[in-house]
């Protein structure tokens, strides 16, 4: 298995262009539809997707997680996931 990319908290990220992120009502769940399939996300990844997907820098997303989450340090678990969602090209690093 290959090592995930790493990503800069500076870094703006946003949703690669090929991906949709929905809520599927049949599934009640927050989906990724891309050309050849989807993929069902958990809550989490939902939110934290939801707050890409036009582009903005990782900071800001852990800033706006973290206050939702009662000041809890998530602030790794976020960047993880983003490094996991850039590897498997549902995001990308916006230049």
């Amino acid at each position: 298995m290959t090592e995930a990319a790493r990503l800069d908290p500076n870094d703006i990220v946003e949703l690669h262009p090929m991906y949709l992120l929905r809520w599927e009502e049949a599934e009640q769940a927050h989906v990724l539809l891309y050309p050849e399939g989807i993929v069902k996300l958990n809550s989490s990844a939902a939110e934290i997707l939801k707050r890409v997907v036009g582009g903005r820098r990782i900071d800001d997303v852990v800033a706006e997680l973290t206050a939702l989450c009662d000041g809890q340090d998530i602030s790794a678990d976020i960047l993880a996931f983003l490094e996991i969602a850039n590897d498997k090209g549902w995001t990308r690093v916006k230049t």
